[in-house]
């Protein structure tokens, strides 16, 4: 059993997945005291080269609405509500600046008549400078008023303000001020660290440059509880520019791991003198990914994926607001159907994969990423651990059949879900009562799990292999315990229902060249402690699934145009055990999350009560399917009631957005019908104002006859899903762990890429 398997079973943490890395403490141990290292001059200025973590630390950030990107300007929203599309820009600046110089005009020759009639009605000296002016001011109060009210409206300026020139005064504002406006304008600042009480005789450190004003530190919550001088090196890697997000992430995190001890944040502090931005890595001692595709926001954990249309249909707050998913989100398990090519994989599912590799680098999560070998899911210097079955030359290691699980029950019943199709799960019962006699006998024989081979033989029943396992059994005190149990296995082998053929059939897919070493573990002692003369050479050191409390990156490559059958298990038994190590495991502190790229194998009844019991576990997958019709119809329903978040991309079946609409249900709306007809009535004068306000308002007056009533209409209707998706968009529905749920959203996926 490899040392992940060893530290599933035992709690133990595993060494770095890596063969060629050193293991790496969490915390290391407190260095001897010495002098904080000197800064060079040039470091105390920030560089204009690198990471700008203080610009990133104090970007503006909005909350408050689950799935909106926190980082980026806030949205402006131009959707008009009866439906009508927005007028297009030069059209609208046209008639703008048509009103602006009609109401000039009226203003400009209407003050003679104006001052005029006011001279006759009031007996005043109008040769009088003071009453001139007092009359001119008074003009322009109240007919410059009335006029910017009248043509203003004809004109329709505040649309042209909302449009157009308040974004430009924000971004001339900011530029003025340095970014320091008004908290209320820029939204909600980014969360505060927990505050620790300050260490005995520590004090406040400075800063290496003064920050600008209104610049938040983003170390200025360590700076309360080390003592002066830890932060010197960290204070000159964030002037030149190489700390990054991950490093921010990283280092608060073991900080407050630390604080709960005095003799850790002391370890804590000398780590992070020592070593500053790059103290306690992860134990591949990667820092960060090359290269990052999508938009991130480590500080909230927040991947983008799109841009909100600016629609009708969509909810106000995400119209043109940028849309992202994070823990809370994918907590709740994400199903995502779509046809090839249409983007699920290259806009979805890599996205996710990458923020959580990122996160797992930063010690907040662990991750399974599931796929074929040709799906782009990131290079391999992504992930810890390769498991490639039939690629020798990308794999790292195999996977663990049993997944280092304690008990045999949960072992075989894995294992039993992943061999048997769906056409043969009604037999799983009984095919999880012959795997556990097998293999609770060879565990109590041999002390450890047989391999795929080695499991063949048995379940077939062949003489050697049982001589074999009833003389371990002898030797370790246990032939009698289970004795009943293989009398009655034997008893039935070669009849022509004997599940154990069956499963050995099946086992063989795995059992061919080139798949079996990823199968077969490599023993520790050269292979003496194999009794079966079939015994396989030395494999791959084993992956167990239940590795799921260290903040690794795995990467399943599935061997689907070699050996598809084999994939199908493999991915099966993957999904099947991370479902059941993700609800069972201890520790929840790190965010499980199990990525699909083609999950039409892995669903099954087991899969779907698997979503359901990981949404309180701090654990979430992302299931991408081309088609529900890949899946039986009984699960289809199911699996929509299992996950909390859905998404259709363009493309989609009729039937299969059939259940997108039913899953999102319907909405009471005012439907208006409106009747326009040309206004014809009126004399000759009234018919040349019309004239006159025809050409201010850019269209012809018409009268209009308006009926106004309430009905129920499907959010998205199945024909709008299957027909007028646009190529590069999709509807995406959210709901998040706490119960705050999102109506479906129009997505520009382009957005976000």
């Amino acid at each position: 059993m490899d040392q992940y398997a060893k530290s599933a079973a035992t709690g133990e943490r595993p060494e770095v997945p890596r063969p060629d890395a050193p293991p790496v403490p969490p915390v290391p141990p407190v260095p001897p005291p010495q002098v904080p290292p000197a800064v060079p001059a040039a470091a105390s200025a920030p560089s204009h080269q690198g990471f700008d973590l203080v610009g990133w630390f104090n970007a503006p950030r909005r909350t408050g609405h689950p799935g909106v990107f926190a980082l980026g300007p806030e949205p402006v929203s131009r959707a008009v509500e009866d439906g009508r599309p927005p007028t297009s820009a030069a059209r609208l600046w046209f008639r703008a600046l048509l009103n602006l110089l009609v109401a000039y005009e009226v203003l400009h020759y209407g003050y003679g008549p104006m001052s005029w009639l006011v001279g006759a009605l009031i007996p005043w000296d109008a040769a009088s400078d003071v009453v001139s002016l007092m009359l001119t001011v008074l003009y322009v109060i109240i007919v410059g008023g009335l006029l910017v009210w009248f043509f203003g409206r004809m004109g329709r300026w505040p649309e042209l303000w909302r449009r157009y020139l308040r974004p430009w005064t924000r971004i001339v504002a900011a530029a003025l001020i340095g970014h320091t406006t008004d908290p209320a304008d820029e939204g909600p600042q980014p969360p505060a660290s927990p505050q620790v009480p300050a260490q005995a005789g520590a004090a406040p450190q400075p800063h290496l440059a003064p920050l600008a004003a209104g610049r938040a530190d983003p170390w200025q919550a360590l700076r309360s509880t080390l003592p002066p001088g830890s932060l010197a090196l960290l204070d000159a890697q964030t002037a030149a520019g190489r700390a990054t997000d991950v490093d921010h992430t990283r280092v608060h995190r073991a900080w407050r791991s630390a604080t709960e001890d005095a003799q850790r944040l002391a370890a804590f502090a000398g780590g992070v003198r020592a070593q500053g931005a790059s103290a306690f890595p992860h134990p591949s001692g990667a820092r960060d990914l090359a290269p990052r595709r999508s938009a991130h926001d480590l500080l909230l954990g927040q991947v983008r994926l799109g841009r909100g249309e600016d629609v009708v249909k969509n909810p106000p707050p995400y119209r043109g607001a940028e849309v992202a998913l994070d823990q809370r989100l994918l907590g709740t398990s994400l199903l995502a159907v779509g046809p090839a090519a249409t983007g699920k994989t290259s806009r979805l599912v890599r996205p996710v994969a990458e923020s959580l590799c990122l996160q797992a680098l930063c010690g907040t999560a662990v991750v399974v990423v599931v796929g074929a070998a040709d799906a782009d899911l990131g290079p391999d210097d992504w992930y810890d651990v390769v498991v490639a079955p039939g690629d020798p030359a990308r794999a790292r290691y195999g996977l663990d059949l049993f997944g280092a699980s304690r008990s045999v029950d949960e072992a075989a019943g894995r294992l039993a879900d992943a061999l048997l199709p769906e056409e043969l799960a009604l037999r799983a019962e009984s095919a999880r009562g012959v795997l556990h006699t097998v293999c609770g006998a060879f565990r109590a024989g041999y002390e450890r799990d047989p391999g795929v081979r080695e499991l063949c033989v048995l379940l077939r029943g062949e003489p050697r292999a049982w001589a074999g396992l009833r003389e371990s059994l002898a030797a370790a005190g246990r032939a009698a315990d289970f004795r009943a149990a293989l009398e009655h296995r034997e008893r039935q082998h070669g009849r022509a229902d004997d599940l154990g053929a069956l499963l050995a059939d099946r086992l063989e897919l795995l059992d061919r060249p080139g798949l079996a070493e990823s199968f077969n573990s490599a023993p520790e002692d050269g292979g003496s402690d194999r009794s079966s003369s079939d015994r396989v050479g030395e494999g791959l050191p084993l992956f167990a699934v239940r590795a799921l409390e260290h903040p690794l990156r795995v990467r399943v490559v599935l061997p689907e145009r070699s050996h598809p059958e084999a994939a199908r298990i493999v991915a099966r038994l993957v999904c099947g055990q991370f479902l059941h190590a993700a609800a069972v495991r201890r520790d929840r502190s790190l965010f499980a999350g199990l990525v699909l790229d083609d999950a039409s194998a892995a669903v099954d009844l087991s899969t779907v009560r698997g979503l359901q019991r990981i949404r309180g576990a701090n654990a979430g997958a992302v299931l991408a399917l081309r088609s529900l019709a890949d899946l039986p119809e009984g699960l289809r329903a199911p699996l929509f009631g299992a996950v909390g978040c859905r998404m259709a991309f363009p493309g989609l079946a009729p039937w299969d957005g059939r259940l997108f609409s039913e899953a999102w249900g319907t909405v009471w709306i005012s439907e208006r019908d409106v009747t326009r007809a040309p206004d014809t009535s009126g004399g000759f004068l009234r018919r040349g104002l019309r004239g006159v306000r025809s050409v201010l308002q850019g269209e012809r007056v018409q009268t209009e006859s308006v009926t106004i009533r309430r009905v129920e209409r499907e959010r998205w209707s199945p024909s709008d899903l299957a027909h007028a998706l646009p190529s590069g968009h999709a509807v995406l529905s959210l709901s998040s762990v706490d119960g705050a749920s999102v109506p479906p959203i129009l997505l520009d996926l382009r957005a976000g890429s």
